[in-house]
């Protein structure tokens, strides 16, 4: 006998709107234990997922999706509803190379009409496809789904003010509400919502309900027991979302189905002006590991089910990220100036140990990137020294203020980026692919990419040093190479690379990680009697020109590699030889970076593969340039 009788029939979500309240409780419950069994199997993103089962289940039973637009801000507490939108089939492929994505994708389903995997743009979306249902004389109904972390993020806000403008039909914005992001969330606002559900008033509003009721949207007055709880709502928590011009209801209980769904109802009829349905769920909800975990289990490997271990794998070397976070307490223990700033990422980018260290001197800004970098331009125009640490796929949403803020002034902000290049299961929407490209392209700029863990030690230090303009450094998410790593590392001179391997034929420039597939490049041309140079390029800005121009004199191929877009550190190499007249002999050059496409999941090993960027594939170019046959059959 299966042991999820009811989700066994839920093909798609249509399958379900005639289940009644018990049904709806048993089919949340089914699903809560296949979502806990799937990513034991996969990893991903676990406690988010879990804390909306039972809101998955009522959206899906309330609204005729695909027909409705639902909307993930996020996404990665879509698994509960791919699983009911026809992919459970599939779901145990999630974030596997030719599998699931582990975010909504639009290539995906037609259940998944807005692809996200960055935070904030759900509302955003939603009153796009408002809109265009306005335009169109349709009558479908629009939900977006957003956590609290998300909401400290401007441009949920931006899509608030501009909803009663844009759209004159329904629109309904379900704010949930678990108290949670990835860390705990911060803020005003976060500090607001946490009010809304203890504070004293929401608590002794209850005599009041049925008073205050009367001037509730008439499709509420149908459910007259739920009429206080309304009120409540709106007398209490609801008067900044009503200033925006949203109908404000709850807070609501978002793990009673009983309550849950006749409340989406109600609040769906409303179509005068938008709603917002203020929701509070539990992440991680009802799998012990994950409601005692700390970060309630964001994120994890493949885990046994019943005990919650999880199966991670023994390194001998530090990931880059806890170097990264070790350094620079070294640095704040010799220099009081040094301070860190995080947006809703201390642990993934490895600034929770700094901030064990240094609590009064770090600064968690919430899901706030814009915000992140000019406060830190503002610290560092005072004499500070500002580490900014934010992904590089995320950093693009500061890119503006890292132009304006920081770069126009010469303020000595430091970025440092992690994730650099590939990610592996993360796919296309976290891959540090373009920051090469769009921090080498501002004046002033210091730009540096470690190729080990010792070497980001010295960029570390190098950019503490740096007091008269911004810089940055690129690390790569994963464990470093086991090289050893300074008790106190020295910093770098700026704009010089290093010769790491001399040979005669052709010259191999890497810049990052890819320099050990460089020397086992060197290594595979050796043994067909090919002699490669290979150098560590450390700076794509400035760059090491004459190092560069050595090479091009001293050998017939440069082969320049990376782990970022086109239009990165291989341009500014071409750009220089150009400057310097270095092609005009007939210097032979091929630039080996990410491919121009977006990259899905995969593990980390075969996406480089695909993108050419692994040993084989470095000497095949180099064989190439220098016209040996098999070479270039390979490459």
């Amino acid at each position: 006998m299966s042991d999820t009788p009811l989700l066994d029939k839920v093909r798609i979500p249509a399958d379900m709107r005639g289940f009644d309240a018990a049904q709806l409780r048993q089919l949340a419950a089914e699903l809560r234990a296949e979502t806990i069994d799937a990513v034991s199997v996969t990893g991903g993103h676990l406690g988010a997922g879990l804390g909306v089962v039972e809101l998955t289940v009522a959206l899906h039973h309330v609204f005729e999706t695909p027909k409705d637009i639902l909307i993930w801000d996020v996404g990665h507490q879509c698994y509960p509803h791919k699983i009911l939108t026809g992919r459970r089939d599939r779901i145990r492929t999630l974030r596997q190379g030719g599998g699931l994505s582990g975010f909504t994708k639009r290539a995906e389903s037609e259940y998944d009409p807005f692809g996200a995997a960055h935070a904030s743009t759900s509302i955003s979306a939603a009153l796009g496809f408002a809109a265009a249902r306005d335009q169109k004389g349709d009558s479908n109904r629009i939900v977006a789904v957003i956590g609290d972390g998300s909401m400290s993020a401007g441009m949920a806000y931006e899509a608030m003010n501009n909803a009663v403008e844009a759209t004159s039909g329904q629109l309904m914005v379900v704010l949930n509400d678990n108290d949670m992001s990835i860390a705990p969330p911060v803020g005003g606002m976060s500090a607001y919502l946490a009010g809304l559900v203890a504070g004293g008033a929401y608590q002794g509003m209850r005599k009041l309900g049925k008073r205050v009721a009367e001037h509730l949207p008439r499709p509420f007055k149908t459910v007259a027991k739920k009429a206080e709880e309304y009120a409540r709502g709106m007398v209490t928590g609801g008067t900044f979302f009503e200033e925006l011009g949203f109908y404000y209801v709850g807070p609501i209980d978002g793990h009673d189905l009983d309550n849950l769904v006749p409340i989406l109802k109600s609040a769906a009829a409303i179509t005068d002006k938008p709603v917002l349905v203020h929701v509070v769920t539990q992440k991680g909800k009802g799998y012990a590991p994950a409601e005692s975990s700390a970060d309630k289990l964001h994120a994890v490997v493949k885990f046994d089910v019943v005990s919650g271990k999880q199966s991670k794998a023994v390194s001998n070397a530090p990931s880059y990220t806890k170097v990264f976070g070790t350094e620079l307490i070294k640095r704040a223990e010799r220099d009081p100036k040094v301070v860190a700033i995080t947006a809703a990422m201390p642990s993934g980018t490895g600034l929770d140990l700094f901030g064990q260290a240094f609590p009064e001197r770090t600064y968690d800004v919430g899901i706030a990137e814009q915000h992140a970098v000019t406060f830190a331009a503002g610290l560092a125009a005072d004499g500070m020294k500002p580490v900014c640490a934010i992904y590089s796929t995320f950093l693009q949403r500061g890119y503006d203020q890292v132009v304006h803020d920081v770069a126009i002034q010469s303020l000595p902000v430091r970025f440092a980026m992690d994730r650099a290049g590939l990610v592996g299961a993360d796919g296309c929407t976290h891959a540090g692919s373009f920051d090469v490209g769009y921090m080498g392209a501002l004046p002033g700029m210091v730009l540096m990419a470690p190729s080990d863990e010792a070497e980001l030690a010295a960029m570390i230090a190098t950019s503490l040093e740096i007091d008269d303009r911004p810089s940055a450094f690129r690390y790569p998410r994963g464990d470093g190479v086991g090289v050893e790593i300074p008790e106190l590392a020295a910093p770098l001179e700026i704009g010089r690379g290093r010769i790491v391997r001399e040979g005669t034929a052709v010259a191999i420039l890497s810049l990052g990680t890819r320099l050990q597939e460089s020397l086992k490049a060197a290594d595979l041309l050796a043994a067909r009697g090919i002699s490669a140079t290979v150098a560590d390029a450390r700076f794509a800005k400035p760059l090491d020109v004459d190092l560069i121009l050595r090479l091009a004199r001293q050998h017939e191929a440069l082969i320049t590699v990376e782990e970022g877009a086109m239009g990165g550190f291989g341009a500014f190499v071409l750009q220089a030889l150009a400057e310097h007249g270095a092609l005009d002999a007939g210097l032979k050059i091929r630039t080996l970076h990410l491919p121009d496409v977006f990259q899905d999941q995969d593990a980390p090993a075969k996406q480089y593969d695909q993108a050419g960027l692994n040993a084989d594939h470095i000497a095949g170019a180099a064989m190439s340039a220098l016209g040996v046959a098999k070479g270039a059959a390979r490459a």
